[in-house]
């Protein structure tokens, strides 16, 4: 296999090929940071279609076509684990198809020192029976977890775990700058959000991943205990608190006027994952 592209996250997958004993050849563009990991035993190859798998990790989509240039791919298998849209990707397995090869695409969701760590997985979309192929390879950088065939879905997959990720952080930042104003330092709140993260993905009543998740399928939004409109007037209060802190507020007001506008749609007395009714139609 050839790993394509050699920033922190391609380095360490030709890294673990390599530990897992692999034979692999890397190319980037800037040929130089090729030189650590030929010298753990890499072939440095002269081309960026070297080979029958092609692994690529580079900023973009636009980046592979860059380094493919006009070279035919008949043949070659092509595992695109950059960041790109959903229709992005779907353009570039056409493009592929129509050189002769075939794409697969993939969202790997860890770090770069998590690659190939226990918990690692990576969604991947495309030919099932070509990505079953050569995911013993593949196994090198974590579990293979086959989203569905259509090629964008992968990114899709990648990409709502990562909503989840940064809007989760993003307001844990939030809650330790509203706390500092008040002299408390982060590691004292640091139990309280972690019982918090645990409970909501959890099966007691704090687990709403999953009460969300049943009652988005079942299309009913119980409010009796704990209406939506409830949800939104605690949220305007918590939107005052830091602002009366002096903390920015620009995520919490968008999801303040998300919860209101909800409310103002005459849902009010459902419950909070009402709120998804106002997402899916903006």
């Amino acid at each position: 296999m050839t790993v394509v592209g050699l920033g922190p996250m391609g380095s360490k997958m030709a890294e673990t090929f390599l530990a897992a004993g692999h034979e692999v050849a890397v190319w980037n563009r800037t040929a130089s940071k090729a030189d650590p990991l030929v010298a753990k035993g890499a072939r440095r190859s002269a081309s960026a279609v070297d080979g029958e798998l092609l692994v690529v990790s580079q900023i973009g989509y636009q980046a592979m076509d860059d380094s493919f240039g006009d070279a035919r791919l008949d043949g070659k298998v092509v595992v695109n684990l950059s960041s790109g849209s959903p229709g992005e990707l779907r353009a570039a397995a056409r493009r592929v198809a129509e050189r002769g090869g075939t794409l697969i695409t993939g969202g790997i969701m860890v770090p770069p020192p998590g690659i190939g760590q226990p918990g690692a997985y990576t969604f991947y979309s495309g030919q099932k029976d070509v990505l079953d192929r050569h995911a013993p390879v593949l196994e090198a950088l974590g579990e293979v977890s086959y989203v569905g065939a259509d090629e964008g879905l992968a990114m899709m997959f990648y990409q709502a775990q990562l909503l989840i990720f940064w809007s989760s952080l993003t307001s844990y930042m939030h809650a330790m700058a509203l706390l500092r104003t008040a002299g408390v330092a982060p590691e004292v709140f640091l139990p309280f959000a972690r019982e918090t993260f645990t409970q909501l993905g959890g099966d007691g009543p704090m687990g709403f991943v999953r009460q969300l998740t049943e009652e988005f399928a079942a299309g009913s939004y119980p409010g009796e205990l704990n209406s939506l409109h409830m949800q939104a007037v605690g949220l305007g209060h918590a939107v005052e608190a830091l602002a009366e802190a002096g903390v920015e507020i620009t995520v919490p007001t968008a999801l303040r006027r998300l919860f209101e506008r909800a409310d103002a749609e005459g849902r009010g007395g459902e419950g909070l994952g009402t709120v998804i009714q106002s997402i899916l139609k903006p």
